[in-house]
């Protein structure tokens, strides 16, 4: 929110010789975040001048310049020779001139300069040049302004161009800062200031109900709440549409960040910006009938102020007349009916809408809006018939209008205050600072609040410009603010003994270590997804599974929670390769949301805030949320070892993905094997389900090269998938470190020929079994198939590693495990010793 310091000052007093910084300190010690200073970075001398006579000279360009002779006062050389572009001026008209020496916004310095024959000796200023306004029309025109000054006089005064703003950021909760009425209070709370309230309703308005026709029709209220409580009306006939806005006007939207748009525009966002109230106006002769207020029927169609035609939603608050949709409630007025420079009859509309309704609509058309962005975070409901009026005194003001008397009212619903009890020993013992009840209660009653003793307690009522003042903790916390959040002491809590990290919150730590320590980086990504891609990776066969829909999607296009984290990883590949990172090794841990078929998720009930849940809420609460469980994924593609110096490069394969998924196996603690198995999203026979005993844990195998080419990747894809907690509950509660035998190792190799069909991991097995406890370990090194090999077998070799904790093993002890282990594979499998 940016505040010019002038308009500030009109609601507070704050002190002539405050500095921007100072002000922005106070703000800053009642919780506002400092953001910056704006001004005009104009400097001197600016001044108003008088056009003697302005000369065509055409140019062999094309363009046709004036060659002017311009008063600028005694004081500040007389009459001056100046070269102009523009061509909306003439003899006599009062224009702004900047002398050299001046320096413009930019920064655009002014100095005497040849030009077209002649020496420029300054330059006559447009509004742009100034930094009033985008537009570039022609020059300033003092008299386009209503403004007739003295030659030679300062323009910066005049203009407002010494006028200085201080931008805070305003937090969603305190939307009624987005106001210089908000603001001035908050400056008053940090200073002790006089503040001047200018949003006093006043009570002698026309009762409600009379006057300009209007109804509310809300037939589908959100929350229970009907979308617009209060809607009143103001009528000013007889506007001049062209009339000049003021420059004082024009100078403080400009430090605002609003442009001028036209006096009557410009009018309905002053008074928006001083009290923190959207106003919309209307040609009322455009409009056909009264005014209704209704939801939007399925397929109705508006045509905004933007330009745009919108296909509206049943939930969209309308203001319509008999002609149908004239505006989108709290977010942007019709083009049918929008004020113009024909615009004589003028219909002022201030209301108070439903928070919730008007921050869907908004974001349902991508349509943001500072009246949206006000009426989204509360709009004191007291302020309408004050913001009204105030609009309608500033047309009949500036653009020379008349206030019809006889309309003057319209919709009102009194708003009820409810009592907040705040126990008189809450506040110190939350916030830990020793605050006196008068400390406790000036806090509150100096932001707004009433505050009634009621013994042990107080019972207090919220300002109505405070919606966020919901609770005894919301109250707590204004005291401290109030008070100054430096009173605080800052206290260390001790954390209780006995507690630590869970055995699932280890296993899962050692898991991503052993991955980092690998050479894998971890990747998380959005856990959102198309269905399609749920389908695809979140299923062996790609059936269609039920997913988890979002109810306000970020991204209309994934708007489902992912039952695998395969799509994020190939995201994240897809993103690499496309900045020119070639070889990949990538991995996330993270949830996976599986639904139960025909179970519906989620849940309308809200549980009160201020209170623990009990079972029985709790239990509410996690019906309505899908079963999630914890997976690991990775993904390997292009060089797993790069060209080097004697190094050839080695491309990444299945091996890779199948050493990622024996260290996830061993960081967890579980021992895991890998049979073939066939998958919708892998390449068949290059695909395998990877065992914990009996239960399948995750898969792993090259991704389909249809796959990888819808996900924009020219290479082979390796990618392995497993359910961590799955893992973590087949290791148990602890897992225990193997003990290091200090005597030396006995290695040998085996080679069996088997069927070429036998897994290599059931042969692998039942060497495992029969080798006995002497066996260290057990690896594959050879699969062969060809010459002296029988067409349906295939040879299989082994290298095996015994070693006993209390000797060194003989050759014939090794030899005799190892034979025990052919034994159990021959009896099994039918396998043989290759000679």
């Amino acid at each position: 929110m940016r505040v010019p310091l002038s308009w500030l000052r009109e609601f507070v007093d704050v002190p002539k010789d405050a500095t921007p910084e100072d002000v922005l300190a106070a703000l800053v010690s009642v919780g506002f975040e400092e953001e910056d200073v704006h001004g005009f970075e104009i400097t001197g001398p600016v001044v108003v001048g008088q056009v003697v006579s302005a000369e065509p000279e055409p140019q062999k360009n094309g363009k046709t310049i004036n060659w002017c002779q311009v008063d600028v006062g005694e004081a500040n050389g007389g009459v001056r020779g100046i070269v102009c572009g523009a061509h909306n001026f003439g003899p006599g008209d009062k224009v702004v001139v900047t002398l050299p020496g001046a320096v413009l916004p930019g920064p655009f310095p002014i100095a005497a300069r040849k030009t077209y024959g002649h020496t420029s000796d300054g330059m006559i200023a447009s509004a742009r040049e100034l930094g009033l306004g985008d537009e570039h029309d022609g020059i300033l025109r003092l008299v386009d302004l209503g403004i007739d000054a003295e030659v030679g006089s300062d323009a910066i005064a005049l203009l407002g161009l010494d006028d200085v703003a201080v931008d805070i950021n305003v937090t969603p909760d305190r939307g009624y800062a987005l106001s210089i009425r908000g603001v001035a209070r908050e400056y008053a709370h940090a200073t002790g200031a006089a503040f001047h309230d200018p949003g006093v309703r006043a009570h002698d308005e026309v009762a409600p109900g009379s006057g300009f026709p209007i109804a509310v029709n809300d037939d589908a209220p959100i929350r229970g709440r009907v979308g617009a409580s209060e809607f009143v009306v103001r009528i000013v006939r007889d506007v001049d549409a062209s009339a000049p806005t003021p420059p004082w006007m024009i100078a403080r939207l400009a430090l605002a960040g609003v442009r001028s748009l036209g006096v009557l525009i410009d009018i309905t966002n002053y008074v928006m910006l001083e009290l923190g109230q959207p106003i919309h106006g209307y040609d009322l002769d455009k409009l056909t009938g009264g005014i209704t207020v209704r939801r939007a029927a399925a397929g109705e169609k508006l045509t905004t102020l933007d330009g745009q035609t919108r296909t509206l939603n049943v939930e969209d608050l309308l203001i319509t007349d008999e002609s149908g949709p004239i505006g989108l409630a709290g977010v942007m007025g019709g083009g049918t009916t929008e004020m113009s420079a024909d615009t004589r009859n003028v219909l002022i509309e201030a209301a108070t809408f439903e928070t919730v309704s008007i921050a869907r609509t908004a974001r349902r058309h991508k349509l943001p809006s500072e009246a949206s962005r006000r009426f989204e975070r509360g709009v004191d409901p007291a302020v309408p018939f004050v913001a009204a009026r105030r609009v309608a005194d500033l047309m009949v003001e500036l653009a020379g209008g008349t206030l019809d008397p006889e309309l003057g009212a319209a919709l009102f619903t009194e708003t009820t205050q409810t009592a907040i009890a705040l126990p008189k020993p809450f506040v110190p013992g939350i916030i830990g600072v020793d605050y006196t009840d008068a400390e406790i209660t000036g806090a509150l009653e100096m932001i707004g609040c009433d505050v009634v003793d009621a013994g042990d307690q107080w019972q207090v009522f919220a300002p109505s410009w405070r919606p966020d003042l919901t609770d005894k903790w919301t109250l707590a916390e204004e005291v401290s603010r109030i008070h100054g959040l430096d009173r605080i002491p800052s206290v260390l809590p001790t954390p209780p003994s006995g507690r630590g990290h869970t055995a699932a919150q280890r296993a899962r730590r050692r898991v991503a270590n052993a991955l980092a320590a690998a050479g894998y980086v971890e990747t998380p990504s959005f856990p959102f997804t198309t269905a399609e891609q749920n389908s695809l990776h979140g299923s062996a066969s790609g059936e269609d599974l039920p997913s988890v829909e979002l109810a306000n999607p970020i991204d209309g296009q994934t708007r489902f929670l992912r039952r695998s984290l395969l799509p994020g990883l190939l995201q994240t590949a897809h993103r690499n390769l496309s900045r020119g990172f070639t070889d990949l090794a990538v991995f996330e841990l993270g949830s996976v949301f599986l639904p139960a078929p025909g179970v519906e998720y989620g849940t309308d009930f809200v549980p009160p805030l201020a209170e623990r849940p009990d079972a029985e809420t709790l239990a509410v609460l996690n019906a309505s949320i899908p079963p999630q469980s914890r997976f690991v994924s990775v993904l390997v593609t292009g060089q797993a070892v790069p060209k080097q110096p004697g190094q050839a490069a080695v491309p990444a394969g299945l091996g890779d993905v199948l050493g990622a998924v024996e260290t996830i196996a061993s960081a967890a603690g579980v021992a895991v094997r890998v049979e073939q198995t066939r998958r919708a999203a892998l390449h068949p026979g290059r695909a395998g389900v990877v065992l914990a005993g009996d239960v399948e844990v995750g898969y792993l195998g090259e991704v389909l090269p249809a796959v990888s080419a819808d996900a924009d990747l020219p290479g082979r894809v390796y990618v392995a998938e497993l359910d961590l907690d799955a893992l973590t509950d087949l290791a148990g509660q602890r897992v225990t470190a193997a003990s290091l035998s200090t005597f030396p190792a006995a290695t040998q190799d085996v080679s069996l020929i088997v069927k070429a069909d036998l897994p290599a991991a059931d042969v692998a097995a039942a060497l495992r079994e029969g080798a006995g406890d002497l066996l260290e370990s057990l690896r594959l090194v050879d699969d062969y198939r060809g010459a002296g090999v029988p067409d349906d077998s295939k040879s299989l070799t082994f290298a095996l590693r015994f070693r006993a904790e209390d000797r060194t093993l003989t050759a014939a002890e090794a030899t005799e495990a190892k034979l025990g282990g052919v034994a159990v594979a021959t009896d099994r499998f039918g396998a043989t010793l290759r000679e």
